[in-house]
């Protein structure tokens, strides 16, 4: 870079500067969302230090800056993952058959609250939420039915639970058997990921130390058994729908899978084979270019931790492969039909930023569940973002641009600093415990709130650009007879079970708990027996014990 254009950039700068007291900027000052600086133009020496060969690499090699594909989508597009369940698993099975049928290419299954933190749809803490915010699973017979005509040996499933994970896994896998598949066959993910539970979703059942071994169980049993299914889904998307920033979204996320490495590890296993099972999960905000800088600093910065903490040689063990879903918390219920640009936009960053999995939420989530025609528009923005818009057409397009090459670099060293304090603090299961990452996503929370309050940051048709009119649409709604009818099918099971077999099988799953034996073989024994997803919960609840709240530490 020459001296003459440095000085010729800095004469324009200043000739800028001294221009704006007769004619001011739009806004005093200039942040992302997240609250980074942002300057008014950025030239090559913002970028100073950068070196392509260390920081960008090429595409499909370490650090993956620019993906983890060498010709990204090119060769393949992303999945495209539509998020659904609701009511009865007939119902979400009749979901899952038209998205397949409106051209989606992997499923993700969504359960309801009871399901989510253990409990049957009988049990009186169940009443009121049995199929309102997921699919109702009781038993292995649901999950029967929920897949039922959909081959799980062709298909790529993604199951967002957690707590009862293990149990969820090995309904599938049975359910795969009766179907004729095998084990060693199936391709999805489970979500699995209780850590970010206790600060920003809630839907915990035990305390971190017993919920990290299941974990590591289920690492060693598919890595024996299910080898081609991704373990875990560590997720910072659920911690930024909470309030987290952008920065905040990447470390507490890394500083997860930090933990769920280093305690796989502990357990006996080979990073170079479990971390290749590993995935992420990221949310796609209103920020465009803040995101796509922050999925390429992430990528990067896990390709770090994983060669020079856990030194993995395994350059497959190092990729950050993620999936996205657009920012639910975003979505307005004023003006609604806005957010069907707000999630474009969202879903253009995701791929700027080379996800390998995206759901596009729907213009209608801000009022109710999703309705089949908004899932349709929802579903046909990833088909235009893909086929229509060019962006899938080249690798990494904004490489080398200088705004994102250092708001990359900037939010990859703040991470980085937030990694070290946790790791100073014990690690995540101890930020966790004492409610360090809470309290960040509180106050990061509380912050834009005020923003918005006070107009800073501007919410079309929220804040500014209102409107009077009422918005009148047909909405979907679950049915609460769902309840009876699950209640019903419960009822049904235990009269026709093998009630001594399934005693037999939870006696050791508790065994196993109690021990230091793998909890998913008895787990899969007792799903296939027909036990209850409440009766196993029940099992390992009085081993375990249930997590209240974090302490201050």
């Amino acid at each position: 870079m020459s001296d003459d254009f440095k000085e010729k950039a800095q004469r324009w700068e200043a000739d800028i500067e001294a221009k704006l007291s007769k004619r001011p900027e739009r806004r005093s000052k200039f942040t992302t969302v997240s609250q980074l600086p942002i300057k008014r133009v950025y030239w090559p020496w913002d970028a100073e230090g950068f070196d392509p060969n260390r920081d960008l690499g090429l595409p499909g090699s370490y650090p993956f800056t620019r993906g983890v594909q060498p010709n990204m989508y090119r060769g393949r597009l992303w999945t495209m993952r539509q998020y659904a369940g609701f009511g009865s698993a007939e119902e979400t099975n009749k979901r899952f058959k038209y998205l397949i049928e409106q051209g989606q290419t992997g499923l993700s299954v969504a359960f309801d609250l009871p399901t989510q933190i253990g409990y049957d749809s009988e049990h009186e803490l169940a009443a009121g939420e049995v199929g309102k915010v997921g699919v109702a699973i009781d038993s292995v017979e649901d999950l029967k039915i929920l897949f039922d005509g959909i081959d799980l040996a062709s298909v790529s499933t993604s199951m967002t639970i957690n707590s009862p994970a293990a149990i969820l896994l090995a309904m599938y896998i049975a359910v795969a058997e009766e179907q004729g598949a095998a084990a060693e066959k199936l391709r999805g993910t489970i979500q699995n990921d209780i850590l970010k539970e206790y600060p920003a979703r809630g839907t915990y059942i035990f305390p971190p130390v017993p919920s990290m071994r299941i974990i590591t169980d289920i690492f060693a049993f598919c890595n024996q058994h299910v080898p081609e299914w991704n373990t875990i889904s560590i997720s910072g998307y659920h911690m930024r729908e909470a309030g987290s920033t952008a920065v905040q979204e990447v470390a507490f996320t890394l500083a997860n899978g930090i933990a769920y490495v280093q305690a796989a590890i502990d357990a006996g296993l080979d990073v170079n084979s479990f971390g290749e099972r590993l995935s992420f999960f990221f949310n796609s905000h209103q920020d465009f270019l803040e995101e796509v800088a922050k999925f390429r600093a992430a990528r990067r910065l896990w390709a770090r931790i994983m060669k020079e903490r856990f030194k993995a040689t395994n350059p497959r063990a190092t990729m950050l492969r993620f999936h996205t879903q657009t920012a639910g918390c975003t979505l307005t219920l004023q003006q609604p039909v806005n957010n069907v640009v707000r999630v474009a936009f969202q879903a253009m960053a995701a791929v700027l930023g080379g996800t390998q999995s995206l759901h596009t939420n729907s213009w209608d989530e801000a009022m109710a569940l999703p309705s089949e025609a908004s899932v349709q528009v929802a579903l046909r923005t990833q088909q235009i973002v893909a086929f229509e818009t060019g962006a899938a057409d080249t690798v990494d397009p904004l490489a080398g641009s200088y705004y994102v090459e250092a708001l990359t670099n900037e939010i990859e060293r703040l991470a980085s600093e937030y990694i070290a304090k946790i790791d100073e603090m014990g690690g995540a299961v101890r930020a966790v415990e004492c409610g360090f990452i809470e309290q960040e996503i509180h106050d990061s929370a509380y912050q834009f709130q005020r923003a918005v309050e006070s107009g800073d940051q501007v919410i079309v048709g929220v804040n500014k650009f209102q409107t009077q009119e009422e918005f009148k649409a047909k909405l979907l709604r679950v049915d609460p007879a769902i309840r009876e009818l699950q209640c019903k099918r419960l009822e049904k099971i235990r009269r026709e079970r093998d009630s001594a077999a399934v005693e037999r099988a939870l006696a050791e799953l508790k065994k196993a708990a109690e021990g230091t034996d793998n909890v998913m073989p008895p787990i899969v024994e007792a799903v296939k027996k027909r036990g209850t997803l409440g009766e196993i919960c029940d099992v390992l609840r009085s081993v375990f014990g249930q997590y209240t709240h974090a302490s201050q530490c």
